[in-house]
């Protein structure tokens, strides 16, 4: 059994048998001479055979010597590439991150490649789940939440503002208005284009707008923004949806306010979110540092096109508005704000 077997015999027995002398074995295992060729004499007796022919001053491994050295060699060598293996996933920093799937591959994605610049010697795995994460159960160093904020006892920083309104594409606001010259007129005619993960929804929104009837009715529903927003610019209908989100179709004209009649609801959406223990790591410093840049170009790229669109838009109160940020400053959390290079 392997438990009879010793190791530290083994280990200076294929030493030996691998450098070829005793001196070289005991400089590589940092002991004398005498130590290693007393371990060879036991470990000699254990197996009861004689490993090594001794000629004059030369070594020379005998039969069994020779098999037990190639089982032993190969069992070494794999043991030390696992060692390797193990110690250069722990030099390796890893970065993991959640995030919803539309804001991912719409506003995201695109400018990942600005962020790996300034981090390019970390594994970063991005998760795109519409699912917050259980920090508690799950191996997750950051969430970007979509939501308003408020999650009990973890940090959040908001970092990007969606701006909601009503838009479809030119072609299908033409029939719209050869239909109707109120905007009213023109959203009971509509068919409208619902995305029902959204926290503002066409429900809140007309009910906010004084819009009630019989016909306002959503024949076409998507859970994620992405397909809801490219069936808008199709031509099949209205959709409220994000700036966030939109603002390429915007600004390519594919989409348009349905009226500037409407003002635009602007609130804080998506949030960075992690436990207090997260934020003292290195990584999730630079990254939030380089979200709150990126969310705020955004936001004033977006804020001029509601300008130059003409659409005025509106604050929605009662919610947190970026700058109220806990990274690293928030009262309470000192230990959070020493910056380690923890991975």
């Amino acid at each position: 059994m392997l438990k009879d077997i010793n190791l530290n015999a083994m280990n200076h027995f294929e030493a030996v048998a691998r450098l070829g002398g005793i001196s070289r074995a005991a400089e590589e295992l940092g002991v004398s001479p005498s130590a290693v060729s007393q371990q060879i004499r036991q470990f000699e007796q254990q197996f009861g055979v004689r490993l090594f022919r001794r000629d004059k001053r030369r070594l020379s491994l005998t039969l069994d010597g020779e098999r037990l050295f190639q089982t032993t060699t190969q069992a070494f060598r794999m043991m030390r590439d696992v060692r390797s293996a193990i110690q250069r996933q722990r030099q390796n920093r890893h970065f993991i991150l959640r995030v919803s799937p539309s804001f991912a591959v719409r506003w995201l994605s695109p400018r990942l490649n600005a962020f790996l610049a300034l981090a390019p010697d970390w594994d970063i795995r991005i998760d795109a789940a519409p699912d917050f994460s259980d920090f508690e159960t799950e191996v997750v160093d950051l969430d970007l939440r979509y939501g308003e904020g408020g999650w009990s006892g973890l940090h959040q920083q908001p970092v990007v503002h969606d701006l909601v309104l009503p838009m479809c594409s030119p072609g299908y606001l033409a029939q719209l208005r050869a239909r109707s010259d109120d905007p009213i007129g023109q959203l009971l005619q509509a068919r409208l284009i619902d995305s029902v993960k959204t926290h503002c929804r066409w429900d809140f929104w007309l009910a906010q707008q004084g819009v009630m009837g019989e016909r306002m009715v959503y024949p076409l529903r998507f859970d994620r923004s992405s397909m809801a927003i490219q069936l808008a610019a199709d031509g099949a209908g209205v959709v409220l949806e994000s700036t966030t989100l939109a603002l390429n179709e915007l600004e390519s004209g594919a989409l348009v306010p349905l009226s500037t009649a409407f003002e635009v609801i602007r609130f804080p959406a998506y949030w960075l979110v992690a436990p207090s223990r997260h934020t003292s790591r290195r990584i999730v410093r630079i990254f939030s540092e380089w979200m709150r840049d990126e969310g705020a170009a955004h936001d004033a790229r977006a804020t001029a096109l509601m300008a130059r669109l003409d659409c005025k838009i509106k604050d929605q109160r009662g919610r947190k508005l970026p700058g109220e940020e806990y990274l690293p400053d928030e009262e309470g959390d000192a230990d959070a704000s020493r910056e380690t290079d923890e991975s």
